[in-house]
């Protein structure tokens, strides 16, 4: 485990469909916890550094590509309705099976790309519970016909790459994030910092994290 003195960096990968949710849950909590946490910080990795397009009109920068993504200590995928091109693309598929990272990790449908490059087969996971729109099947049903052990979790964090259930989560897996790498008492901080304490709490005794 660090310690607040020892730096640590977290990548976000996206792609064209990222959704912002996602996204902003993931860097907006590490951009908050920077500030109690100085050596944490995050970078965004796409497939080439430069404009990325994420659902609802939103265009965002991505810092590296993937091949001149940094060392990071924590990689996550991030979730959107591009996530279903992203399984398809070779180049995304290779790169996270190539990364080298102490923890790997994914929100919302992002474990489906995780599943495509099959990180997940046979391991315990979790992903968006409910079909959206036009989606014939919902991602967690898909992701067990992927080879997972598929479950309903806020997080599940057992030995494999760690999965976050939907969309919102985003805040709550970027919190346990957090505390693998600087324990639980500075996650705790984090999320009295951004007054998430108490939602944070409460889906905890919804959905549960699931270990081991």
């Amino acid at each position: 485990m660090l310690t607040r003195e020892q730096p640590a960096r977290i990548g976000v990968v996206l792609y064209d469909g990222t959704e912002p949710i996602d996204l902003g849950g993931t860097i907006g909590v590490i951009s908050m916890a920077s500030r109690l946490l100085p050596g944490l910080s995050a970078v965004t990795i796409a497939e080439r550094r430069g404009p990325v397009n994420c659902a609802g009109g939103l265009t965002v920068q991505a810092g590296f590509g993937f091949t001149d993504a940094p060392q990071c200590d924590t990689v996550v995928v991030t979730g959107g309705p591009g996530w279903l091109a992203q399984t398809r693309n070779g180049a995304m598929l290779a790169f996270l099976r190539g990364v080298e990272c102490d923890r790997l990790a994914s929100v919302c449908t992002g474990a489906l790309i995780l599943g495509a490059a099959g990180l997940l087969h046979g391991r315990k996971a979790t992903t968006r519970r409910v079909a959206v729109g036009a989606e014939a099947e919902a991602p967690l049903a898909l992701l067990a016909r992927m080879g997972a052990v598929a479950s309903a979790a806020l997080i599940i964090d057992a030995g494999g790459p760690v999965t976050g259930g939907g969309v919102s989560l985003a805040h709550d897996l970027t919190l346990h994030l957090i505390g693998r790498l600087y324990g639980d008492a500075a996650r705790d901080e984090v999320a009295r910092l951004i007054e998430y304490d108490r939602a944070f709490a409460a889906n905890r005794a919804a959905l549960g994290i699931a270990t081991g």
